[in-house]
């Protein structure tokens, strides 16, 4: 699934080429996402000026006059540029119309959302539940050390809580506590104020690092342009298992985490 880098690149990859635009016409192919696409964006949206293009979490605002277009990804889900008149290929289920190019939406898992919210979107439930965005000032460790006492969490399940901290997903979580040389299995509440600087710091570093590589390409994803994101090749844990360390040469362990793979050194993190 697509997260906070992923779709932050691709916010920076739009923002030029849609801020100061209007829509010209929405064409609807497939309602049937992870809620159904409302039938307003096809009255509303066209002729509204795009004023800006924001990110929260994982989820993508593009605010048009009073009014904010909410977008988000899903499993597979991708906007692509293509030129007006392309045809549409199989799960290409939302063109948004631009002069003569077309934003267009493709989902082959349909568990996007695109939605149509009065206001800044920012009531929408989906948005007011989130927590904190980890690339924003207050998320330091002294926060992380306040909130995370008496967590009996795994730290690594409390870092991919989005109702928690947003954005910081599998890879991201795995490979920000490789270097706070943390093990993902350790206890939330138990971290020392010492251990919990190290990590926001990692967390931030390693979200801006993913970033300026266009976010990670596990399988579907891709940004604006088709190009996929490249920061997963470089990662120091993530996907590795039985593999040396890039820093001790133990082997990589991998074991399952709420639900999720978990990746680290047992010689590095502790």
């Amino acid at each position: 699934m697509p997260e906070l880098p992923e779709v932050e690149s691709l916010r920076l990859s739009l923002e030029p080429r849609l801020e100061g635009r209007s829509f010209d016409r929405i064409i609807v192919r497939e309602r049937r996402l992870r809620q159904s696409v409302p039938v307003s964006l096809e009255t509303e949206l066209p002729g509204r000026r795009i004023d800006a293009i924001a990110r929260r979490g994982k989820y993508l605002l593009i605010h048009a006059g009073a009014d904010t277009l909410l977008i988000h990804l899903g499993m597979s889900g991708s906007l692509r540029w293509q030129a007006l008149g392309s045809a549409p290929r199989r799960h290409d289920h939302v063109d948004f119309v631009l002069g003569g190019e077309v934003l267009r939406y493709h989902d082959p898992r349909r568990f996007g959302l695109i939605a149509w919210c009065p206001g800044t979107g920012t009531d929408h439930p989906l948005i007011a539940s989130l927590g904190p965005e980890p690339l924003e000032p207050g998320f330091d460790g002294a926060w992380l050390h306040r909130m995370s006492r008496g967590r009996r969490l795994a730290i690594k399940a409390l870092l991919m809580d989005s109702h928690w901290l947003v954005g910081v997903g599998n890879i991201y979580a795995s490979e920000s506590l490789f270097r706070a040389r943390i093990r993902p299995t350790t206890v939330a509440g138990r971290l020392s104020l010492a251990r919990c600087a190290r990590l926001a710091e990692a967390v931030r570093d390693v979200l801006a690092e993913a970033i300026a590589a266009g976010g990670s390409t596990l399988r579907d994803y891709v940004g604006s342009d088709g190009t996929p994101g490249h920061f997963q090749k470089g990662a120091s844990v993530y996907g590795r298992a039985g593999e040396p360390c890039r820093v001790c040469g133990t082997a990589i362990r991998q074991i399952r985490l709420a639900g999720r793979a978990s990746y680290w050194c047992p010689h590095c993190q502790r």
